[in-house]
């Protein structure tokens, strides 16, 4: 019997709400997507958890500042195909921020901008399946 191996990557994104039903996306600068919006997101480093990653990825891509403490967790993403680049595997992760926060495109964003829930542009990945996740039990 042949055994093949899959190359796996593992990746953070983090759903960024506000008190009044605004959530943070970013314009993306490179393929895959590029120009399309997402959440912010990316590579977890060697050596660093993804609650961490989901944190530093947020204040590179967006200008959000928070603590690993505060972000949630919302649950692991590993369909097959959710990234054309290969398998990719993300734990996302939830921040609930007063209105008014301040944000600021970053690192491979292009824009960063506050959209109503229920009213988003079409997004990049599984992102809407993670935003509803995130969201659900507050809609």
């Amino acid at each position: 019997m042949t055994e093949t191996f899959e190359a796996i990557r593992f990746t953070a994104d983090v759903v960024v709400t506000t008190t009044d039903g605004y959530v943070l996306l970013i314009e993306r600068g490179w393929d895959p997507f590029k120009g399309q919006w997402a959440l912010p997101g990316g590579y977890v480093d060697p050596g660093e958890t993804s609650r961490a990653a989901a944190a530093r990825e947020l204040a590179e891509e967006a200008g959000v500042y928070a603590s690993e403490a505060e972000l949630e967790q919302v649950g692991a993403f590993d369909r097959p195909g959710r990234d054309p680049r290969g398998r990719y595997v993300s734990v996302a992760y939830h921040l609930t921020v007063l209105p008014g926060t301040a944000i600021e495109a970053g690192d491979d964003a292009t824009r960063a901008q506050w959209w109503p829930l229920g009213d988003l542009p079409p997004l990049a990945f599984d992102h809407p399946e993670i935003i509803d996740a995130a969201v659900a039990p507050t809609r």
